[in-house]
């Protein structure tokens, strides 16, 4: 993020209400815990096939991803897992070296995420004209471009994190909110700002004359299957377009901790409505939206700093023990690689990756990999996931919830000809 775009969003951040919906855009570690056991296996994958670059070596085909989990379909009468995904937008490696730190944490503590990359991350300022930015001149961007050196750390960082198991998904590229910003782009619009996020991952090193840096291990094409709007604005026709091009799944709405439904053919997956503790309204689950309901600004007062990341870490973990203890809702949670309030989000969000991600019948993964389970499911059972409203368990549990109901007992056919026999075509029991 640029000085100038911080400027904008602490300006903008005071006038949105108590419980904002406007994501912002996007970047220490700390003492190491012992490393929980693993408490699943992970699916490696079939022997590694050989690398096939593609166009100018910026991307390549180099087989299954690896460290997926197996996907299995709920048993009848099966409480279904928790799932948890912890997503960053923005997603690129600079000199507050935040991914490469939330790339370890993800290891030490079994967890995938999905990392929404802002496609000009992987553009050199001097070659900001590259990008066409609907509705504006070439070379604007709200976010800025990229040096050469921070391109080369971001894609040493995409390329780690897809091979430990994480997705990379897209923010898309200039994050142009508010009037005349992506909420009024049209689905055309969409499809030139998403082909040329897809361009500049698979052209880096044409742009960056880095040709001497290893490629990403995957087809872009067919790895981005999904992604969040910048602010969450212009989801609709942002989908309309998506859907044609590959996309599985949208992260771009505000939402409840339900059961996720589809919108547009695509999985709906927004960001949630969690408690704030202490006070008497929700707001969504990420960082920005807690920094903008406590300090109105990225600085905030230091004397706040640690009771501000308490509660937003508080929030996040009141959020998923109602979810885990009533009707097992997927949480969704965002972030940005920002130091906020003297980063104290980025330790909020470490500290809860840390307590939800080591327990039992929880999974932390990527919305790539939640798609997927969602796939593998009877729809029957998904429909009936959904009726349970946030923080609802079902009533007798799980087993007879999510268990097949006996037909009913058919009653014994009278004989031939005797009272109450039902006559040809008559309706029989249920």
């Amino acid at each position: 993020m640029t000085a100038a775009s911080v400027r904008k969003l602490a300006a903008g951040a005071v006038v949105l209400a108590l419980s904002a919906v406007t994501a912002g855009c996007s970047g220490e570690d700390r003492a190491a815990q012992p490393a929980p056991k693993a408490k699943e296996a992970v699916q490696a994958g079939p022997p590694k096939a050989p690398v096939r670059l593609i166009g100018d070596g910026s991307t390549s085909v180099t087989g299954a991803q690896p460290n997926q989990r197996p996907v299995t379909r709920l048993k009848p009468g099966q409480k279904p897992p928790q799932f948890v995904v912890f997503s960053w937008d923005g997603a690129g490696e600079d000199s507050q070296k935040l991914f490469s730190h939330f790339r370890k944490v993800s290891k030490k503590y079994n967890a995938h995420m999905t990392y929404f990359l802002s496609g000009v991350y992987l553009v050199p300022t001097e070659k900001n004209d590259l990008y066409r930015p609907p509705g504006r001149a070439a070379g604007r961007s709200d976010i800025g471009f990229n040096d050469v050196k921070s391109i080369k750390a971001t894609v040493e960082q995409l390329r780690g994190a897809w091979l430990e198991g994480s997705e990379i998904g897209t923010h898309f590229n200039g994050h142009f909110c508010g009037a005349n910003g992506v909420g009024s782009w049209s689905p055309a619009q969409w499809r030139s700002e998403i082909e040329q996020a897809k361009s500049f991952v698979k052209t880096w090193k044409t742009n960056t004359g880095l040709k001497g840096v290893a490629a990403l291990p995957f087809d872009y094409e067919k790895e981005l299957v999904g992604a969040r709007t910048p602010c969450l604005e212009g989801q609709k026709n942002m989908m309309a377009a998506a859907r044609h091009m590959g996309f599985r799944y949208d992260s771009s709405g505000v939402g409840t901790q339900v059961w996720p439904g589809k919108k547009q053919g695509l999985w709906d997956m927004p960001l949630q409505q969690v408690p704030v503790p202490g006070r008497a309204f929700e707001t969504l689950s990420m960082d920005y939206n807690f920094m903008v309901n406590q300090s109105g600004t990225v600085k905030g007062d230091p004397a706040k700093h640690a009771y501000w990341g308490n509660q937003m870490r508080d929030g996040l973990l009141a959020a998923f023990k109602r979810a885990y203890e009533g009707n097992r809702a997927p949480l969704i949670i965002g972030n940005h690689f920002e130091s906020w309030n003297g980063r104290t989000y980025m330790r909020a969000i470490e500290e809860t990756v840390k307590t939800v991600c080591t327990r039992s019948e929880v999974r932390c993964v990527s919305f790539r990999q939640l798609a997927d389970w969602l796939d593998a499911q009877d729809p029957k059972t998904l429909a009936k996931l959904r009726t349970l409203q946030v923080g609802e368990a079902p009533k007798g549990g799980w087993s007879p919830f999510l268990s097949p109901k006996p037909a009913a007992e058919q009653p014994k056919a009278p004989a031939s000809g005797a009272a109450g026999a039902p006559e040809a075509g008559g309706a029989q029991a249920d």
